[in-house]
């Protein structure tokens, strides 16, 4: 197994522009091969600056999605897929400049959407979700690129939690261009096993993000790491492996993932503390 490690810029600021790339200095440093960029806001980000910035530091872009009520693709309003279509249309272009061959993230529907509807309406919105990825696929397609489709815990979404959920999506969606996002987070609290829910997406497995199971740094909490490796190696992962988590510091982004404290005592340690224990667990 031969994995490439990255952290997301979220660990430090929301949302990115242009101007973030001033962190990209620090995360080279610190050994990481790539960077997560997430898209919240596409027209804050000049894609010309931020490729020669990437350049400048030897390193890798993964690009991801940002998915809230205005780009929900189960919403009834057709209206609103169209807002969601636009904005991964960007997100499709950023990719392309930044030569990113994926675009990941929860797209099939809005994030915090959590709650108790009939099997009816669950069905009903199924359904979109599989006609408008399948659509989104296509869109990725034409621009020579893959989704990477992310499992969300059930507080963050009523849709899809785990790996069997997402193949099951994946089936109906019928596309090549579908793939899979695992993040450890979310797995710490939906999976039975790590290493059986990674061997289940098998080939489909994108990208990997990890944190501890309370968002912490990697190594420092209750997260099963032989497991997560053990499947890794079942599938023979080649990918990246990055580290997703928030800074308290920007209240509107803490706000919406529920983190009310600093995880670790400085967040230029949380992502160098974590790459370490990555770098000795996956490349040992």
């Amino acid at each position: 197994m031969n994995v490439k490690f990255a952290v997301s810029t979220w660990l430090w600021t929301s949302p990115f522009t242009t101007d973030t790339v001033a962190l990209f200095p620090k995360i080279k440093s610190m050994g990481y091969d790539a960077v997560e960029i997430p898209v919240e806001y596409p027209e804050l980000i000049d894609g010309d600056t931020v490729k020669k910035a990437l350049a400048a530091n030897g390193l890798q872009a993964i690009v991801c999605g940002a998915f809230g009520p205005t780009r929900d693709l189960t919403n009834e309003d057709p209206s609103v897929h169209k807002v969601c279509f636009d904005y991964i249309s960007q997100c499709f272009a950023l990719c392309n400049v930044l030569d990113a061959n994926f675009l990941a993230g929860p797209m099939y529907s809005a994030v915090g959407k959590a709650r108790m509807v009939s099997a009816e309406q669950r069905k009903v919105e199924w359904e979109r979700a599989v006609i408008n990825i399948r659509k989104v696929c296509e869109m990725a397609q034409q621009h020579g690129l893959m989704i990477a489709l992310e499992p969300l815990n059930r507080f963050e979404s009523d849709l899809i939690n785990t790996a069997e959920d997402v193949m099951r999506l994946i089936h109906d969606v019928n596309h090549d261009a579908a793939r899979v996002l695992l993040d450890g987070f979310h797995m710490a609290i939906e999976e039975r096993d790590l290493e059986t829910a990674i061997v289940s997406v098998g080939d489909r497995l994108m990208h990997v993000q990890v944190s501890e199971n309370y968002r912490g740094t990697p190594g420092t909490g209750q997260t099963a790491w032989p497991s997560l490796k053990a499947g890794l190696e079942k599938v023979n992962y080649n990918g990246v492996v990055s580290i997703e988590s928030f800074t308290p510091e920007i209240k509107e982004l803490a706000g919406a993932v529920c983190i009310w404290k600093n995880l670790a005592a400085s967040q230029d340690g949380f992502a160098s503390e974590g790459i370490t224990f990555l770098k000795k667990l996956l490349n040992a």
